[in-house]
């Protein structure tokens, strides 16, 4: 009898562990590519009237909406290195698109497998290593197509020849692929999931029957991509405006190496010579391919919120939602990212977990894409490891204030010229004022810089661009419409920004002391 009592007792315990486990919550962390806040209608800016993400727009109201969430360096495989490091650029060695992230610092599912978690990876991960940190992956073939996708699988061979065929929409594959991994996993254990789209990433191919969406629709366009005349500087103009033909990937016939006026307008508008229209017709198919595919990841996450309200997994997991970084649509006649400016650094960030976040928050809280890690991280029971430079908000989400936050945030983009034509820059932000930078010269040295594989590409490469500043009174001009570096007006306030630049970049580990021809031209030009 005593014997009985005993196993009793066991059976008793392991069946409260169990049950303690399972009520240990699951976090699925979503992110698309290059999907920017201004594209997603709970931000409330231009486009928020054309509705393109319903699903989402819901998420964000039964939780919370983060209007200050920034990256610290506005591109697809750096931002992702943050993200999964807890780290800044310098510091987890993901510089630009070509380094590969080392597979002993993919720290997140790491730390979360210490706390019992099961992970995985499905979809764009374009980290150029192994996700060997995760219990499971499926990943698109590098930068992925948006049709028919090639994955890489964990139990399909020896990476990077682990890779099978599949059919469809990525969106639609990589939601479905999804739903069948949470069918399977184990629920004995919590599991945390990476979940992410190729769309809206260019060449914005979306699913076929999105073809009438917006067929009809006039998509507003921002003024500053005709008109802006106190915007930017040398650095982005050239002296006297002589590299606005140069800098900046344009909307407009502007830059002549590359612009959607002849990309679109020269496919698609032949037969019109006005070049302003040939500009707003270029721009319209431009936006509407890109909300195509927007609209696609929203109805698929539609799917997949219903699957796990199905399934009863809804109020027991964590629902992130966000962009790998924010995207220039059209604004100061730039397309894509890179950028400083908000419409480019601005990440989507929205919190879902009922249990935990009261509906309908909004946040001013300044954060950066270095603080993910350590505030999922702290959401599955865990501390924050002193590695990782981001903190956790978990006290945001708990609707309790945070100790000693920050009251800047840093970025940095490393490349020149490469790709878009975006030069090197880094700056600070608060939540009234920015300061940028344009140091304008590739990190790499000359010679190896000349021999790179995207400096190749581009005929007449600008070794280096001049080296100024640019400030701009957020309070004031929201849309960064005139740089007032030189206004005497803010003296005093660009003075503190550039003290608390200089104690980031020490701090961050972001100083030039490997790169000394830039902090030549840094001391050089830094009271200018």
């Amino acid at each position: 009898m005593k014997q009985i009592g005993n196993t009793l007792i066991i059976a008793l315990f392991i069946t409260a562990f169990s049950w303690a486990q399972n009520k240990k919550l699951n976090i699925i962390f979503i992110m698309s590519d290059d999907h920017t806040s201004q594209a997603l209608g709970a931000y409330g800016g231009r486009l928020a009237g054309l509705n393109p993400t319903p699903n989402l727009d819901k998420l964000a109201s039964e939780g919370m909406l983060f209007n200050n969430a920034f990256c610290t360096n506005s591109i697809c495989t750096p931002s992702r290195a943050n993200i999964i490091t807890g780290q800044y650029s310098q510091t987890n060695g993901v510089l630009d698109l070509d380094i590969a992230l080392d597979e002993e610092k993919q720290y997140l599912p790491q730390e979360l497998k210490k706390l019992g978690y099961t992970t995985a990876i499905i979809g764009k991960w374009h980290l150029h290593s192994e996700p060997s940190g995760f219990d499971y992956y499926k990943i698109l073939d590098g930068q992925g197509t948006y049709f028919d996708p090639v994955f890489m699988e964990k139990g399909q061979g020896k990476y990077p020849n682990n890779k099978i065929k599949t059919k469809g929409h990525s969106s639609d594959v990589i939601t479905n692929t999804t739903i069948d991994y949470i069918k399977t996993v184990d629920k004995s254990k919590p599991f945390f999931l990476m979940h992410h789209y190729k769309a809206p990433h260019d060449m914005f191919e979306y699913a076929p029957r999105y073809a009438d969406y917006l067929k009809n629709t006039e998509i507003p366009e921002p003024a500053s991509m005709y008109n802006q005349p106190y915007f930017g500087s040398e650095g982005t103009r050239g002296k006297n405006d002589s590299l606005m033909h140069y800098i900046g990937t344009s909307i407009t016939p502007r830059n002549t190496n590359r612009n959607d006026h002849s990309n679109y307008a020269g496919l698609f508008f032949k037969d019109t010579k006005d070049p302003k229209l040939r500009t707003h017709l270029a721009y319209q198919k431009y936006l509407k391919d890109y909300l195509r595919c927007v609209k696609g990841v929203d109805d698929n996450l539609g799917k997949l919120f219903k699957f796990l309200k199905e399934e009863g997994l809804w109020d027991n997991t964590v629902i992130i939602y966000t962009g790998d970084q924010g995207m220039m649509l059209g604004e100061h006649d730039y397309i894509d990212k890179r950028w400083m400016y908000d419409e480019s650094m601005r990440m989507p960030f929205i919190v879902h977990y009922p249990k935990g976040v009261d509906k309908g928050q909004v946040t001013d809280l300044l954060i950066n894409n270095t603080d993910y890690a350590p505030t999922m991280i702290e959401l599955a029971g865990g501390e924050t490891p002193e590695y990782m430079q981001g903190k956790s908000f978990i006290k945001t989400l708990q609707g309790k204030q945070e100790d000693h936050w920050r009251e800047a945030t840093y970025y940095r983009y490393w490349m020149h010229i490469i790709h878009h034509y975006v030069p090197a820059h880094f700056g600070v932000r608060t939540k009234d004022y920015k300061l940028i930078f344009y140091y304008g010269k590739h990190y790499l040295p000359e010679a190896e810089f000349e021999s790179h594989y995207w400096a190749t590409q581009y005929e007449g490469i600008e070794k280096e661009t001049p080296h100024t500043w640019e400030f701009y009174d957020l309070k004031n001009d929201p849309k960064e419409l005139h740089n007032r570096y030189n206004d005497p007006a803010f003296k005093d306030t660009i003075k503190r920004l550039k003290v608390e630049l200089q104690k980031l970049r020490q701090e961050l580990n972001e100083t030039d002391i490997k790169y000394p021809k830039i902090q030549t031209i840094v001391n050089q030009h830094w009271n200018d």
